[in-house]
């Protein structure tokens, strides 16, 4: 989609006001998209291996906007303080993060295909680390390397609101 000058001055001004919370350098990615009508704002900040992500949609571009920065500023206050103690100083300090690469296949076969493939970095790290970082991120669950087995792991939501690890298991 094209970006009018007075939508691109509307999004540094409300990212601008992120820049409190986070060192000189920290970047945030800004997704904009429309679907059936659907105005979809996606905001990622990544720092200190860490990610903080918002997503909003509406009916306008401009609400979109205003309510993902609100989002992110409420998950920033919450989080704050904790990962501030998880991480003693320097918690926001920025570390760039490659985002993986989408592949959509157009066939209409009906066998099983991937049709997204996403890579990232996997940084060591606990097990509340990882859900700290799923929950940061809005997900359901959150694939990790397990600092203390130094394992890949996957914590997960459950359906009755607590919370799951998957370890593997070598025969």
């Amino acid at each position: 989609m094209d970006i009018t000058d007075a939508l691109r001055r509307q999004i540094n001004k409300k990212v601008g006001k992120l820049e409190r919370y986070f060192l000189p350098g920290t970047e945030a990615q800004v997704t904009l998209s429309v679907e059936k009508n659907r105005h979809i704002v996606e905001v990622t900040i990544p720092f200190n291996g860490k990610i903080i992500r918002a997503e909003e949609s509406t009916d306008n571009m401009y609400a979109s906007i205003d309510m993902v920065l609100d989002k992110l500023e409420r998950q920033i206050h919450k989080y704050r303080t904790k990962l501030e103690r998880s991480f003693r100083t320097g918690a926001f300090v920025d570390d760039k993060m490659e985002f993986g690469r989408s592949q959509i296949d157009d066939s209409s076969d009906e066998e099983l295909k991937i049709v997204r493939t996403k890579r990232f970095p996997v940084k060591p790290m606990s097990i509340e680390e990882a859900l700290l970082q799923m929950d940061l991120l809005g997900h359901s669950f959150f694939v990790f390397l397990n600092s203390d087995t130094d394992e890949v792991n996957v914590v997960y939501k459950r359906r009755d609101g607590r919370f799951g690890l998957i370890e593997p298991e070598y025969e």
